[in-house]
């Protein structure tokens, strides 16, 4: 069974920073792409930040600059480094892998972000 795994979101003020991480199990993300997603509330699932294994990184326009992806393959992670946070980052933030055509999700975790 595949399962993503999201940790490290909460609640933190303007300018500051948090780090999300997702731990896979049950498949190797290793050749596949991984990534984070956000929604917030009344808005669609949108793109932050995505890493291939091989190409560079896909960063939206609104996070550039503030937010940064990581990847360790050994240990199966990705990571979400986001600084400089703004009240728009408030969001559930999902971690998304995906092998082949098919999509991967985790749970979601919340991340709000006070003004």
């Amino acid at each position: 069974q595949v399962q993503l795994v999201e940790s490290g979101g909460g609640l933190a003020q303007a300018g500051g920073s948090l780090r999300l991480s997702c731990v896979t199990s049950g498949a190797r993300f290793s050749f596949g792409g991984m990534g984070w997603y956000r929604q917030a509330p009344g808005q669609q699932r949108e793109m932050v930040a995505y890493k291939t294994s091989i190409s560079g990184k896909v960063y939206a326009d609104s996070v550039k600059g503030r937010f940064t992806i990581s990847r360790d393959n050994p240990r199966n992670t990705v990571y979400l480094q986001m600084d400089n946070l703004e009240p728009e980052d408030t969001g559930v933030y999902y971690c998304n892998g995906k092998l082949g055509r098919t999509d991967y999700w985790g749970q979601g975790i919340q991340v709000t972000v006070s003004s």
